[in-house]
């Protein structure tokens, strides 16, 4: 497996990520969100996944919308090393 250190979806499930922003959002609010029927009628991560996983568009969506909420672009908050220096050097 390749390194790919510019990468903040990698090693992140699609599942994790379905999780992560049903449980930040709702699945209403994501509905509202990314328009498509798997968010808005009798919604499940199992459904989700099964289309997601099969129309690519769809997917890109739910991975933008991950990184716009998750990752904010700032390399310390995705780094727990730095994050915790960040605390130990506060005054």
């Amino acid at each position: 497996m390749h390194a790919q250190p510019n990468n903040p979806l990698h090693g992140v499930k699609l599942e994790q990520i379905v999780n992560d922003l049903a449980d930040h959002y709702g699945w209403q609010q994501l509905g509202k969100l990314i328009a498509i029927n798997c968010f808005k009628n009798d919604p499940s991560v199992k459904s989700s996944l099964k289309f997601l996983r099969r129309t690519p568009w769809a997917k890109e969506q739910v991975e933008n919308l991950y990184l716009d909420t998750f990752c904010t672009g700032d390399a310390t908050r995705a780094d727990p090393w730095a994050n915790a220096m960040e605390k130990i050097n506060k005054p």
